[in-house]
């Protein structure tokens, strides 16, 4: 079939979900020049067992430091960290460690995964909620990379409630600062180089067991949009309507249900996303998010700190000063020095701060060495 074929589905702009339309005014975007919304953010993988007194003396240093917004994981696809009436309760965390870290004065912004679901509950009773990859195997089934790539597909709106249900029930939380979503995307079809060699793969295209979602639900509604069922596409790597059609079912679930019920509640919402965001689906550009924050893992793509400030410096201009970006850096990736020099290159080319990955992972010669960078520049 010739791909060129693709490029008159102007009936698919009536349905499909095009990035642009969705950018809307909020009375909750970060307002000003970004040097007038400068933060530091750390984001904490969930941990039940510090005790309230080591809480607090780690929120004093990260505060001392130059952190101004944390990111604690509340919910990580399996258990919620916080007395959730409607997903399985690990602990009630996010309870004892929201009022010490507002005491300290932190903004709290909970980090709570996506798209991926490993409740057993749902992959067993709703396993048509799952993506499907090009082959046609189920992520509920066979799941791409790790046992935990169970991604649902933003196609159904039972998918896109229940992912807003968690949005929902969060932003209610009154002392809560904000939402932060992480896996917001598809199941990457293209892993950054470095990684890529940990899987003994070498993806010098888009294979099919890796692209997704070709479950019958997307299937059909591009069908019904322009025609043509993406399952007989020769190349869909090439197929522009048919890579947008998915984007805009990222965006759609982002914009029409997230943002809003975040936004309803007052509460800020962020996202963390790819730099590379094609080979996740995620046209993160065009979300209505109130900040982004960009996982600039460099060693991930075998990259330097350079990078960084190449990367940041483009996907700043791609935001057309909507909304602030804060460069993600991956703190085990980088030396003190390299700290240093990171955080430098990211902030001149245009972030208004840094999100570390992560706080745990912080030396105390790292926390001396980000103090340096950051407490001094406001």
């Amino acid at each position: 079939m010739n791909k060129r074929e693709f490029l008159k589905l102007a009936s698919l702009a009536a349905v499909s979900l095009a990035g642009n339309r969705f950018i809307r005014k909020s009375p909750f975007l970060f307002r000003g020049r970004y040097e007038d919304k400068r933060k530091n953010w750390a984001w904490l993988s969930n941990d039940t067992k510090t005790s309230i007194d080591d809480w607090k003396s780690r929120f004093a240093n990260m505060r001392d430091a130059g952190i101004n917004a944390i990111l604690p994981e509340i919910y990580n696809s399996r258990k919620a960290f916080y007395s959730s009436t409607r997903l399985p309760v690990a602990d009630a965390w996010l309870e004892r460690i929201l009022p010490l870290a507002k005491a300290e004065g932190l903004e709290v912004h909970a980090w709570m995964w996506s798209m991926p679901c490993n409740l057993d509950d749902i992959v067993n009773g709703h396993p048509d909620w799952f993506v499907v990859n090009r082959h046609g195997d189920s992520a509920a089934a066979k799941p791409a990379y790790v046992p935990y790539y169970k991604f649902l597909c933003p196609s159904h709106p039972e998918v896109r409630e229940f992912v807003r249900d968690t949005v929902e029930e969060l932003s209610a939380i009154r002392e809560l600062d904000g939402i932060h979503l992480d896996y917001i995307r598809y199941p990457d079809v293209i892993l950054p180089e470095g990684l890529q060699p940990n899987y003994h793969l070498h993806q010098d295209r888009e294979y099919p067991q890796f692209d997704y979602c070709y479950c019958d639900l997307c299937c059909h509604d591009f069908k019904e949009a322009s025609g043509i069922d993406p399952r007989t596409i020769d190349d869909p790597s090439s197929n522009q309507a048919w890579l947008q059609f998915r984007y805009d079912r990222i965006t759609h679930l982002v914009n029409d249900a997230l943002v809003p019920a975040a936004h309803n509640h007052g509460k800020k919402i962020s996202a963390a996303v790819f730099p590379n965001w094609k080979n996740v689906r995620q046209e993160w550009p065009a979300w209505n998010l109130d900040a982004v924050i960009p996982m600039l893992y460099a060693g991930f793509y075998n990259e330097g700190v350079d990078w960084i400030a190449d990367q940041t410096a483009l996907e700043v201009k791609s935001l057309n000063g909507r909304i602030p970006l804060y460069s993600g850096l991956m703190v085990p990736q980088l030396k003190p020095d390299d700290l240093v020099k990171a955080v430098n290159a990211a902030v001149t080319a245009g972030a208004a701060g840094v999100s570390l990955f992560s706080g745990e992972s912080m030396s105390d010669e790292k926390w001396s060495a980000f103090k340096s960078a950051v407490v001094t520049k406001g």
